[in-house]
């Protein structure tokens, strides 16, 4: 099983959250914040009917208070519940996000979202035990 101590946890939540942020364009609220790749989650994740159990938990943690703190505690969520990964509604943000990220993104390549989705589900068989 993967823990919180594990190094590899520590590499794949990097590499996940590189992706993430490759090639996002800067947006910014209308407070002037920046926004990241938790902006985008929550914006693509919204349009489905009903609001993502992740997102629901992630903003229910007051002591997270940066988008960027929000995005790693909802890529934790999404690796102790795996097979959300390769729901449908999981990917949707990634169809039609170019208004988010430009165009050398690997989310924008069908072919490239296809690779990344099929290394996740990868992980499936594994176990993780992290503290959320």
């Amino acid at each position: 099983p993967v823990t919180d101590g594990s190094r590899e946890l520590h590499s794949l939540c990097a590499q996940l959250e590189f992706l993430l942020q490759f090639d996002l364009k800067e947006k910014r609220s209308f407070f002037g914040q920046r926004k990241d790749y938790w902006d985008f989650l929550c914006q693509g994740l919204a349009r489905r009917r009903q609001e993502h159990e992740g997102i629901r938990f992630v903003t229910s943690l007051d002591k997270l208070k940066t988008p960027v703190g929000r995005g790693r505690a909802f890529l934790r969520v999404l690796q102790v519940d795996m097979p959300t990964w390769g729901t449908e509604e999981c990917m949707s943000p990634f169809c039609g996000c170019s208004e988010w990220y430009y165009a050398r993104s690997p989310f924008l390549s069908p072919q490239r979202r296809a690779e990344i989705l099929g290394t996740l589900y990868e992980l499936d068989g594994v176990a993780f035990y992290l503290a959320l």
